[in-house]
């Protein structure tokens, strides 16, 4: 394409577009005038939601990212509007998912000499550096193209996570010639290593009690992990990235807690995409349990403990090569079929014994929220309860913020999963604390019509660290218990639906009604002190 002259804004604007952006999610501010500028001058090849709050923003794109499997990208100012959306990135970073950070810095002349310009702090481009697989400042026009596919390139190659990019706003306003070069193309996928996949399926073959283990690592390997789960007569047990990438319809699909208990009789372990840092660090490990470690990231496996193999791969590719392998070395299996639903049977008996009340309003929101819908967690309750307990059907629809635990991350992040998955249905979990972190971004919602719908529990505390300070410090209080306002009303307030519900069967009623608005809804569930969900997650060890 010959050079044409343009502003660095609009150099920077039109390269995100022919990389397949067509959502931006951000807050404009005095160092960004010219970026938003240009986004307004693509018109309908964009669409802008703008935030609140910078963190609302970031953490809209995380959402975006998350459940669409695209680039999350938002723009803020630099300094304070830039640090506000740090706790956005570094989930983002723990979590694998591409969201591009488009950062405002001072005038370009004035960078680092601490004179005190507006929003100023040092070193902006260390601080993304460290929150991020990469960050990069463009100091000219005409370097935006190729910093702009470089950070696509970045973001999606090996293991996905987050890129940041800041322009001074003298940068933005320039004008030069740009020429835009074509596109980078992603590289190769990692095929394993021939050998290391023969001496996985020989262990895999031999093997009498085969478990597989997946992470978010896993997200796009699906139909062939279901493919070798049934050769192996395997259950594949996952954890928060990795729900539903086996449907948990599917006998072979298993949560958390079930996996603890199938752990003591596993004889060889398959961890595909995954950490497995719980089952490693607390369940137990012995020389009797060979593990195949599965990972893009060549420093994954090994990173706890090692494994007796580790092979550095894509995933979907790692697993057809052992399909294949596995053929020629499996044993006869039996069907695992009437155990393995036995084992999903046991363990909700057993929960409607222990969490009751937390499974009974988790399968209310299973049977209204419609096949195709998202959960977005959050960090109360219910939200820890549904990493192990929500059925889910399919990757990419159960949206965590991980090990990262963000308390007050899930509303904006929801907000971002409705933005990109305009056609479907959105429930965000939420405790009244972490609620209230992201409140403003009901302006947001009820702006753009996001009919996303939040189930806030409101119990008046931040009711983990309640808990724990009762039974840590001899019944000791302070600083956890909260004076709320009325959610309905200010729901209603900000012109979304509000509703109050007291038990499982109100909360139906209530989220069949808004699923029907047009609107975002709020619906409060008055809670007392909730079952403990930890009991099926700090789990002890078993071998």
């Amino acid at each position: 394409m010959r050079a044409m002259k343009m502003s660095g804004a609009m150099a920077l604007v039109t390269s995100l577009v022919r990389n397949g952006v067509d959502t931006v999610f951000g807050l404009p501010g005095g160092q960004t005038y010219h970026f938003f500028d240009a986004v307004f001058q693509h018109g309908a090849a964009l669409k802008l939601f703008n935030s609140r709050h910078e963190q609302g923003a970031a953490y809209m794109a995380y959402g975006y990212a998350r459940s669409t499997g695209k680039v999350g990208v938002y723009c803020v100012v630099p300094g304070p509007g830039v640090l506000n959306t740090t706790a956005a990135l570094a989930t983002a970073y723990g979590a694998k998912t591409p969201v591009l950070c488009i950062a405002g810095q001072i005038p370009s002349r004035q960078i680092g000499r601490g004179i005190g310009f507006l929003h100023e702090i040092p070193d902006q481009l260390g601080i993304l550096q460290r929150v991020s697989k990469h960050a990069e400042r463009i100091d000219h026009p005409a370097d935006a193209p190729r910093q702009v596919n470089a950070a696509f390139r970045t973001m999606r190659s090996g293991r996905p996570g987050p890129v940041a990019l800041e322009m001074a706003p003298d940068i933005m306003e320039l004008s030069t010639p740009v020429e835009f070069p074509a596109l980078e193309q992603m590289p190769a996928s990692k095929a394993p290593d021939p050998d290391l996949i023969r001496k996985a399926a020989g262990i895999l073959g031999r093997a009498r009690r085969p478990l597989i283990m997946i992470g978010g690592g896993a997200i796009d390997a699906g139909p062939e992990l279901l493919e070798l789960a049934q050769m192996l007569q395997a259950p594949v047990v996952s954890f928060w990235h990795g729900r539903g990438v086996i449907d948990d319809r599917h006998f072979l699909s298993q949560t958390y807690p079930a996996g603890h208990r199938l752990w003591p009789d596993a004889d060889a372990v398959l961890a595909v995409g995954t950490r497995m840092k719980f089952p490693q660090m607390y369940w137990g490990m012995d020389a009797g349990l060979p593990v195949i470690h599965i990972d893009i990231d060549v420093t994954e496996p090994g990173r706890i403990a090692m494994p007796a193999v580790g092979i550095e791969a894509d995933a979907r590719i790692a697993v057809r090569a052992l399909i294949e392998a596995v053929a020629a070395a499996n044993v006869i299996r039996p069907s695992r079929e009437t155990e393995l639903r036995g084992l999903k049977a046991t363990m909700h008996a057993e929960m409607e014994r222990t969490i009751g009340p937390l499974l009974d309003i988790l399968d209310t929101i299973r049977r209204e929220l419609p096949e195709d819908g998202f959960l977005v967690d959050e960090i109360t309750q219910v939200g820890y309860a549904s990493w192990f307990v929500f059925p889910v059907y399919a990757p990419r629809h159960f949206i965590t913020s991980g090990y990262q635990g963000n308390l007050g991350y899930g509303f904006a992040t929801a907000v971002g999963v409705q933005a990109g998955n305009p056609d479907k249905k959105v429930v965000a979990l939420a405790g009244d604390g972490g609620f209230m972190y992201a409140v403003q971004e009901l302006a947001t919602a009820v702006r753009f019509g996001l009919n996303l719908v939040v189930v806030v529990f409101n119990n008046n505390a931040y009711e983990n660290v309640r808990r724990d300070q009762r039974e840590k410090f001899a019944g000791r209080v302070i600083g956890s218990e909260l004076t709320n306002p009325d959610f309905v009303r200010l729901a209603e307030s900000f012109g979304a639906a509000g509703y109050r519900c007291h038990t499982a069967a109100e909360l139906g009623a209530a989220l069949r009604d808004a699923f029907r608005q047009s609107a975002p809804a709020l619906i409060e569930m008055p809670v007392g002190e909730l079952p403990d969900p930890w009991q099926y997650i700090a789990l002890a060890k078993c071998r």
